[in-house]
């Protein structure tokens, strides 16, 4: 989830998990001396070949629909940027009109909520077309090339069967809002059918972006073949809209004749593009699973919990991407689970699940990371910390410490402040003769403070999903972070008394120079303090420091002459489109929870653990061994999303609070990020290094999760580590 600038090819070669897309693009295969092959011409192999990647056959001349899905999903990328700035752009003029004009306006926060969703899944085709949605590889990591492109098929058709039924509900939901004249209950009294558009739009854009992505896999040169499922969708929709906008259903049965429309025109699609073998394998999937759910109505509350938890795994396992594997298994959980469908709740859960103003702080606080990693100024804080500390045995260690904990201001993402440092830190490290363990595991250790360190994206969406003031959370973090940084920083200490020549001296820097350096870390420190200062004085609440940190990052571009609209279309493009496959993780996730929560699971979890007696010391045990397990393998948003229904109401139950939880819960996906052997920030280090190991870089980050770990152990033992600064500041 970073939008600096790495070669992802070279992450997928190295990782069996996707790191930022998993769908090579057609032009992701480097030319420059190579042969029309893919190979070097003096026989050697590329780094991209280490997976070998089919060859994507594209006919001579250009199917017409798909040049229109890819036209449709060019003009989604620039109106979702645009739509992104000005967001920024009103969300800063309150800011500005509250303070200075003594003028709070009556309408950006309604409208700038309704830009963020509308943004959001606008941006779904763009994220689609560059591989962005998340796709666990765990798998998919071992097999061959041809056997891979085929399970990659089977599960992308997988996620288009819920896309799908999305589209249709949203469609419907759409049009009854506009008949029914809904309206919001905001001053604004905004008709609701305007704002929930560009949903039913995005919904619809993102399909054709999903079609277009499955011909390019297996392109047909029959044209019957080519424009099979292209008249197969228009047919489709037509007896959608004559079937009107709420469900038909079928005499004596619980399905309705919407939904066996879509059934059948998705089979038709499957055979006719991807032929027998696939049309096969995902009508058996997709059957088994629907008979599943069906036995499991009327079954006790543990094997309908296990079968949910099952299906989430099997199809994140298969390859589907996380939000369509979230949303796909609430869906059969709405249609067989329920006494009776409920499929429109897909469309309600679509619009009000990312309907907050809160979380336009997420596409803010990425915008501006981006903006401060374009303008160079990240560089510039390294090499200061680099001349005041590099003399001293492991200072440059130190340095990629500190470093880590100022990136994660920045960005608020640990993949983010990895690539940063895998790019910066560990080639400097690397050459003055640090130990490449020391080096990598320090950086890999240090980038999972971006998600603790404040402002961080995990932090809001953890405060928006269980009610817990982000503020506090921000203000929680601090005290914690600084004091991993400082624990991060003795292990380097350490590990250089140990093993003699790990970490030698650098060379040494006049006062001259390191005045100057630190005259370079100005500008950073002053975006910070613009967003830190902001929040904390009272002049913006969280979610508006986000827009203030991104107009500092702005002038600041200004100001260093890096600015061009090239960059910024670039960095906006590249922050929406983050953006959509975080939020639709948390549209999968609200669908999947509400299944939850019908099923009472949340509740009844609460009422065996207090049966059984359990001390709290083992219920957080147990949950931390969930989520270290889990984040080796999944994302951080996706892996918070899935759990916190359960979870939650099980720590609160044990007396536990919601703050506290949190800066707990963000410290345990850390260690998952960082753990062999699926650890996403290992292989986000390892496709950035030059030839290094991957168990070099495992064995370098094992002290630093039995680091992470006793530092858990320790705010559980001592709370007041975490509750100390946000009681003194009130």
């Amino acid at each position: 989830m970073t939008i600096i600038q790495y070669d992802p090819a070279s992450v997928r070669a190295a990782s069996p998990l996707c790191v930022q897309g998993c769908r090579p693009k057609s032009a992701s295969r480097r030319t420059t001396g190579t042969d029309e092959q893919g190979g070097d011409r003096d026989g050697s192999m590329s780094a991209e070949e280490a997976i070998p990647v089919p060859r994507q056959v594209v006919p001579d001349r250009p199917f017409a629909a798909l040049r229109v899905a890819d036209g449709l999903t060019g003009l989604s990328g620039i109106l979702a940027a645009l739509a992104l700035l000005a967001m920024t752009a009103i969300v800063c003029w309150e800011v500005f009109s509250r303070t200075v004009l003594n003028a709070p306006t009556s309408w950006v926060t309604e409208i700038a909520t309704y830009i963020l969703v509308g943004m959001t899944f606008v941006a779904l085709a763009p994220a689609q077309r560059a591989g962005s949605h998340i796709q666990v590889e765990l798998i998919l990591g071992f097999l061959k090339a041809e056997r891979r492109a085929a399970v990659e098929r089977v599960a992308t058709w997988i996620g288009l069967f819920f896309v799908a039924f999305a589209t249709w509900q949203m469609i419907a939901f759409n049009i009854q809002e506009y008949v029914n004249g809904t309206r919001d209950w905001g001053l604004l009294s905004t008709p609701q059918w305007i704002p929930e558009l560009p949903v039913s739009v995005g919904y619809v854009i993102f399909a054709f972006a999903i079609l277009a992505d499955l011909f390019r896999a297996d392109p047909q040169d029959s044209p019957l073949r080519r424009w099979a499922v292209p008249v197969l969708m228009a047919v489709l929709a037509a007896v959608l809209y004559g079937l009107g906008t709420y469900t038909v259903k079928i005499p004596g049965t619980r399905f309705d004749w919407g939904s066996v429309a879509i059934v059948v025109a998705f089979a038709a699609a499957v055979l006719a593009w991807s032929g027998a073998r696939t049309a096969l394998a995902v009508v058996a999937i997709v059957g088994v699973l629907c008979t599943a759910f069906w036995a499991a109505r009327g079954m006790p509350l543990l094997p309908v919990s296990l079968l949910l938890v099952a299906t989430v795994l099997f199809l994140l396992l298969l390859g589907v991407r996380v939000a369509l594997a979230l949303g796909l298994t609430g869906l059969l959980g709405l249609y067989f689970l329920l006494p009776q469908p409920q499929v429109s709740l897909l469309a309600e859960r679509s619009w009000n699940s990312i309907n907050s103003f809160t979380l336009t702080a997420v596409p803010m606080f990425v915008l501006m990371g981006g903006l401060l990693l374009k303008s160079g100024v990240t560089t510039q804080m390294f090499d200061a910390l680099m001349r005041w500390f590099g003399r001293i045995p492991g200072g440059i260690a130190y340095s990629g410490a500190g470093a880590a904990t100022i990136f994660a201001a920045v960005s608020g993402s640990s993949l983010a402040t990895a690539a940063t440092l895998g790019t910066v830190a560990c080639p400097e490290m690397v050459r003055r003769g640090y130990s490449t363990r020391l080096t990598y595991g320090v950086v890999a250790a240090g980038a999972t403070l971006g998600i603790l360190i404040p402002p961080s994206i995990a932090m809001i969406i953890y405060g928006t999903t269980v009610g817990a003031p982000i503020t506090v959370l921000f203000i929680a973090g601090i005290v914690p972070g600084l004091l991993l940084t400082l624990a991060f920083m003795a292990g380097v200490f350490v590990w250089s008394v140990l093993v003699p020549g790990a970490a030698p001296a650098g060379e040494p820097y006049s006062w001259g120079e390191k005045g100057r350096a630190l005259l370079g870390t100005l500008p950073f420190l002053f975006v910070i303090g613009a967003v830190l200062g902001s929040l904390y004085a009272g002049v913006a609440t969280p979610t508006e420091a986000g827009a203030v940190g991104a107009l500092a990052a702005f002038v600041l571009c200004i100001q260093r002459g890096a600015l061009s609209w090239a960059m910024l279309h670039e960095v906006a493009l590249d922050t929406v489109r983050v953006t959509a496959f975080l939020l639709l993780i948390v549209v999968g996730a609200s669908i999947l929870s509400w299944v939850f929560d019908y099923l009472r699971l949340p509740r009844t979890m609460v009422e065996a653990v207090e049966a059984a007696s359990l001390a709290p010391w083992m219920v957080m045990a147990m949950i931390g061994l969930i989520y270290i397990v889990l984040g080796m393998f999944i994302d951080p948003i996706s892996m918070m999303l899935m759990t916190l229904p359960v979870t939650f109401p099980l720590v609160t139950a044990m007396g536990f609070d919601a703050v506290w939880f949190g800066i707990a819960l963000v410290l345990m996906i850390e260690v998952g990020l960082i753990t062999p052997p699926v650890g996403i920030v290992l292989f986000v280090l390892r496709g950035l290094s030059d030839g290094v190991p991957l168990k070099e870089i495992v064995y370098g980050v094992l002290p630093f999760v039995a680091i992470i770990l006793a530092f858990v152990a320790l705010i559980y033992m001592f709370p007041g580590i975490v509750s100390w600064l946000p009681d003194r500041m009130g």
